[in-house]
């Protein structure tokens, strides 16, 4: 089964940073563009960033120049690192297969992130 489980996540001042990591599972990892979503509260899942099997990287504007979003293959693992972050980059955090629409529905317990003074 397929199993995607994010961590990293904590409280954090703004301008602070924090590197978020996705373990996969259950699927080739390799053969799979990965990316990161987060959802705030009252506020539909939005995609923030994302890699391709290459390594060639997508970003929302809000967060482009701050976040970058890479991948170990050997260790079937992506990464969120976020820098200068801003109390509007608080959210819940999921990752997922997939560059630009989700591949698989089983979604993580997602990674709290709060960018709070």
């Amino acid at each position: 089964q397929v199993q995607l489980v994010e961590s990293g996540g904590g409280l954090v001042q703004p301008g602070g940073s924090l590197t978020l990591s996705c373990a996969a599972s259950g699927f080739t990892f390799s053969r799979f563009a990965m990316s990161w979503y987060r959802q705030a509260p009252g506020k539909e899942r939005e995609l923030v960033a994302g890699i391709t099997r290459a390594g060639g990287t997508n970003y929302v504007d809000s967060v482009k120049g701050r976040f970058t979003i890479s991948r170990d293959n050997s260790k079937n693992t992506s990464y969120l690192q976020m820098n200068s972050l801003k109390p509007e980059d608080t959210a819940v955090y999921y990752c997922n297969a997939g560059f630009s629409v989700p591949t698989y529905d089983s979604w993580g317990q997602g990674t709290q992130v709060t960018v709070s003074s």
